[in-house]
């Protein structure tokens, strides 16, 4: 791209004018989900009795048979085709991180010559796709295409265009999961029903638990123009080169600031389309770094709140460009700022009303509170690595433990009460803070417990398993990533620390032990097994790393070899007895990460040398030959030690170009070398680890050195949009 263009871009983009988005009069309630297939909708399509089969379905998770499936699919068709839908899809989410859909249209020959609009149960609940270009990390060969989508009914069906939109599980041809939908309701349907069982113990009026979610999207946008620009940020959705803006994030002006009217235009735009969704944004505000936002919806159902991520994530990129900007989810699309996270806001909800994560008013409640409490962190301290191996990728991995972004080490920050009170309870002997005379007398001798019902923690930005006064905050999570890969871990982890908690207090109360003094027995017990995850102070500092090791914490830094942790022989036993994930798929699974990794190293590396070569050295040579041409003209004109001491500031700047220049050209040749070595390697996981030890260190030492260039080169010959000239929108 020549310089000129590149000011006509910048200059085309500080001159963008926002679209008219026009004013709803009715209000969000009124056009809410107005394109869902919800239980309103369902009321009105369906027959009664199929309606109250429906429902059942939905709540109870019993089977759909096909005559009623052929009669939700009239209703479906009737309502989808006054809305103008000519074509339906089975929508899932493969292994890609994206979701996936094949349109069909209402199309069958009606025998006589013509058409007619069809729509069977048989379409509404199985759909078979050509699956053999989807990852399977080995389960299936590539000339096996066959695979097969089944309805969620759980998730409603809704309406893009002119497409009924039907949320689906993908499983393979042998019945292995395909996708993360399908581990995502086997590790909810895990987790509440150990959940319940032990809300028993407090509460007789419990029939089943909810796991809740909401997540906070956080996202970039850039002018279309600049984007198309720059062919690293469009090809790996991240900036490879870019020395630093002068005034950046620095001020912090610009979190929750005024929004810029074009963005504010997008947001409208946005959340009106999201809203007609049935997704229900929240929250809109600027985040840390400049051109940074984030959108937050009020919490739902998991499964249900994962399918409105990933559907927010690519109405987002589509509501973008309508509005002249690209949306970049990528966790780290610029160096020195803040990247961006996904955070996962997590509980657990009890059909009687109770948040089991939440504080009580009564000592029984707080013991409720507390078990909760100790049984997740006793989830998480068993599988922190695996945890971690969830949330890794080449791109989070730029996001960890920089600019406020929690580090690559798992670990819980509880707050200073909730803090105190579990060392209270750890430390103390088994009568002394409670009378076990009976679940009705039981009382919690700890000043202040019963009114734990105020926030009772602070923030910690570096925290990446934060406690947040009746939930916990998984804030690891990557912008662009399924939500669900982190949530199936969760679930699977906290629900087996849960059975393993209601064994343990079943074996004390059949030798005869007060019931609740069991509980409190266990609870104790796990209180000290997880005091090692507990930490409530920086984890940026290099004494947390040291003192995470000592505890035994997962402090690995390669992501290769964090994915392997879905292979230790404790994660697998996790997975299996859980009834989640066999150990055929955690191999795929392990194996699709290890090979997407390589690939997206490989081509930020191809990009990067190519950028190197064909941009950044021609445009320094060129700006070299002009400076050593005025050198030459300067003896020309002044006597010899005029000449050297007037082009003194030339010669050095031809020195330090030439000594830029000549790194970045050798090492170019040393990148495009180790990734043929690493390519040449069969191994996935060796290949991986060679990919992140040789290669991609390449491409953070020579982008060093380009940095520096555009600092020298005249601002005039520079091919790429700068950071001043993307952060800012006006």
């Amino acid at each position: 791209m020549s310089a000129i263009l590149r000011f006509k871009l910048v200059e085309e983009a500080f001159k963008k004018k926002p679209l008219e988005i026009p004013n709803r009069e009715d209000r969000p309630s009124e056009f809410f989900a107005k394109y869902v297939f919800n239980r309103q909708k369902m009321a009105e399509y369906l027959p009664a009795d199929v309606y109250e089969k429906m429902c059942d379905v939905i709540d109870n998770g019993t089977k759909l048979d096909l005559e009623t499936a052929d009669k939700v699919a009239e209703g479906m068709k009737r309502w989808a085709m006054e809305l103008g839908v000519t074509h339906c899809t089975h929508w899932f989410q493969p292994l890609t991180e994206g979701t996936a859909e094949k349109h069909d249209g209402f199309v069958e020959h009606d025998q006589k010559g013509g058409m007619v609009e069809e729509f069977t149960g048989k379409s509404l609940v199985q759909q078979e796709p050509d699956a053999s270009s989807f990852p399977s990390g080995g389960i299936r060969s590539t000339f096996e295409a066959r695979g097969y989508s089944a309805w969620d009914p759980a998730s409603p069906v809704f309406v893009v265009s002119d497409t009924l939109m039907i949320p689906t599980v993908f499983i393979s041809y042998t019945g292995e999961a395909l996708d993360y939908k399908a581990p995502l309701k086997k590790s909810i349907k895990a987790v509440t029903q150990a959940a319940a069982e032990v809300a028993r113990y407090f509460y007789n009026d419990v029939n089943r638990v909810t796991s809740n979610l909401g997540w906070e999207q956080e996202y970039f946008l850039v002018d279309e123009g600049l984007y198309a620009a720059r062919p690293d940020l469009l090809m790996t959705g991240r900036t490879l080169m870019g020395h630093d803006s002068a005034k950046n994030q620095q001020m912090d002006d610009h979190y929750f600031g005024s929004i810029p009217l074009r963005v504010s235009y997008f947001m409208k735009d946005l959340e009106m389309q999201a809203l007609e969704l049935g997704i229900p944004c929240k929250t809109r505000h600027n985040e840390v770094a400049p051109n940074q936002f984030e959108l937050a919806p009020i919490f739902e159902e998991t499964n249900l709140a994962v399918d409105h991520n990933m559907l927010i994530m690519s109405l987002m990129k589509r509501v973008a460009r309508k509005h002249g900007f690209r949306c970049l989810l990528h966790e780290k699309p610029f160096a020195g700022i803040n990247g961006s996270g996904k955070h996962c806001n997590w509980s657990l909800s009890a059909d009687n009303g109770v948040l089991l994560h939440a504080p009580g008013k009564t000592p029984i409640e707080n013991l409720r509170f507390i078990t909760f409490i100790v049984e997740t962190l006793m989830g998480v301290y068993k599988h922190n690595g695996l945890l971690k191996g969830s949330i890794i990728s080449a791109t989070n991995a730029h996001r960890l433990g920089a600019n406020e972004a929690p580090p690559a080490i798992i670990s819980s920050f509880l707050g200073k009460q909730l803090t105190d009170l579990l060392t209270a309870l750890e430390e103390s002997d088994d009568d002394s803070l409670f009378n076990l005379s009976g679940k009705k007398a039981l009382t919690l001798d700890i000043p202040q417990v019963p009114e734990l019902l105020l926030d009772n923690t602070d923030r910690n930005r570096t925290s990446p398993f934060a406690f947040t006064g009746n939930r916990f905050e998984f804030r690891a999570v990557g912008s662009s990533a399924n939500c669900a890969a982190a949530l199936i871990v969760l679930n699977t982890a906290v629900a087996e620390a849960l059975c393993d908690f209601k064994q343990r207090v079943d074996q004390l109360v059949a030798q005869g032990t007060n019931p609740m003094k069991a509980i409190v027995s266990v609870v104790r017990q796990d209180i000290k097994t997880c005091k090692p995850i507990h930490f409530e102070g920086n984890g940026y500092t290099d004494s947390w790393k040291e003192e995470a090791q000592r505890r035994g914490l997962d402090v690995e830094q390669s992501a290769p070899m964090m994915f392997l942790q879905y292979l230790a022989p404790e994660s697998i036993k996790m997975f299996e007895s859980m009834g989640v994930l066999s150990e055929a798929e955690l191999k795929a699974r392990t194996d699709i990460k290890l090979e997407t990794y390589t690939k997206k190293i490989q081509i930020e590396a191809r990009i990067f040398g190519d950028l190197c070569l064909n941009h950044i050295i021609p445009v320094a040579t060129r700006y070299q030959s002009q400076l050593i041409d005025n050198v030459h003209k300067m003896t020309d004109i002044f006597s010899p030690e005029e000449a050297r001491q007037l082009s003194a500031n030339n010669i050095k700047l031809i020195r330090q170009i030439s000594d830029h220049t000549t790194f970045i050209t050798e090492h170019v040749d040393q990148l495009i070398n180790a990734r043929r070595v690493a390519n040449r390697i069969t191994d996935e996981t060796e290949k991986a680890i060679a990919y992140h030890d040789n290669v991609a260190p390449l491409i953070e030492s020579i982008r060093y050195h380009v940095d520096k260039l555009e600092l020298i080169v005249d601002d005039e010959l520079w091919p790429l949009p700068k950071y001043r000239e993307m952060l800012f929108i006006r």
